[in-house]
């Protein structure tokens, strides 16, 4: 996991240059690992970034394809290089020697650096807006950033530290909003009447658009309770996910690996959906229901009743009955993925999907993993 570390308040164009041409590098080296549709839809919003264009505001489909094809030329050129070393007090410092960054830096901004899905390498630069504690577990808030590559990734924890990026994430909702499945319909609903934006029964998009970082600030905590919910959960876990990612990168293993370690994080007994459930946030628990995907279904089938029930009745025992089955049961998979990272230089790799396959996806109905 990446460190975290503060820069001067004065704008250091020097370290952001260096931070974002090591950005462009991780683009560049790791942009495979996303289906074409969605690396398009994270080159729209990067676009978006670099225009600062707000998230409701579509570029010209010539204009983007023309962006994305003098963005693809470049990474061409940057693919093979290393990381650039950072511009930092007039000195040279690895991006990873956080240690050393850290002994040097301090101000209003925050820089990151690490791995994300499939080992993407993560930096980012961003202006520090608050500084908080959530269940005895530290965290900050991020606003605009200076520097970022395309998975920018809006929460996260980091060495023990919560990171929460508020422009990310204000993009994030309003594409769910935009894009939500026909099956979200009920929990879009609950989340969306909650703030008051329906109108005639479908969004009203001017007052979204006017209400949106009013929303991100109200809705936040579903994500760093989350976060609370996997730092809570120990290490033990997330350090045997990044043998078997690392061993295994893009494959059903990494995401089922990380549909469970998420799903414990969301059931911990403080993490969000407890949160939700003592604070009673309907529109809180409206967004939750409908940012799950199949996997995660697959995971916590009680949830989607509980949370139609809910719709219906307002009754929250059946959302706590709910976490607290999925919290017990989710357990016993987090161990036999431990034990599949542990085979890791043990045993043949076809011997540890096997595993896999016997011990994780069939129980919960899904296709096996293919061997080699």
């Amino acid at each position: 996991m990446a460190d975290i570390l503060t820069t001067p308040a004065v704008l250091d164009t020097d370290l952001i240059g260096d931070v974002q041409h090591n950005c462009d590098i991780s683009d560049a080296r790791d942009h495979g690992i996303y289906s074409l549709c969605t690396m398009v839809l994270k080159l729209r919003n990067l676009y978006k970034w670099e225009m600062g264009l707000q998230p409701w505001e579509e570029p010209g489909s010539a204009i983007l394809l023309d962006w994305i094809e003098t963005k693809e030329n470049y990474w061409q050129t940057i693919a093979d290089e290393t990381f650039r070393p950072l511009t930092v007090a007039g000195r040279r410092v690895a991006p990873l020697d956080l240690e050393e960054v850290n002994a040097t830096l301090n101000g209003t901004l925050v820089y990151g650096a690490g791995y994300g899905r499939s080992m993407k390498t993560i930096f980012f630069l961003a202006e520090k807006l608050q500084q908080r504690t959530i269940e005895g577990c530290p965290a900050v808030i991020l606003g605009t950033e200076q520097a970022r590559e395309m998975a920018s990734p809006f929460a996260m924890v980091q060495d023990g530290l919560i990171i929460l990026r508020k422009q990310a994430l204000r993009t994030f909702l309003w594409d769910q909003v935009q894009e939500m499945r026909a099956s979200c319909k009920v929990s879009l609903r609950l989340a969306l009447k909650s703030h008051g934006l329906l109108k005639g029964g479908a969004v009203d998009q001017e007052l979204f658009k006017q209400s949106l970082d009013a929303i991100v600030e109200q809705e936040m905590d579903l994500f760093l309770y989350h976060e609370v919910g996997e730092l809570l959960q120990g290490e033990r876990l997330s350090e045997s996910l990044r043998r078997l990612i690392a061993h295994f990168p893009g494959s059903i293993l990494e995401l089922v690996g990380r549909a469970v370690k998420d799903i414990l994080a969301d059931t911990h007994p403080s993490g969000p959906l407890a949160y939700i459930i003592e604070q009673q946030r309907p529109s809180t628990l409206g967004f939750y229901l409908t940012f799950f995907d199949s996997l995660r279904e697959k995971l916590f089938p009680e949830i989607r009743p509980a949370g139609l029930r809910f719709s219906a009745k307002g009754d929250w025992l059946p959302i706590e009955q709910a976490r607290n089955a999925c919290w017990l049961r989710t357990q016993e998979l987090a161990r036999r993925i431990e034990e599949c990272a542990a085979m890791i230089g043990e045993k043949s790799d076809n011997a540890i999907v096997e595993y896999f396959n016997s011990q994780v996806l069939t129980p919960l109905g899904l296709d096996a993993a293919k061997t080699a």
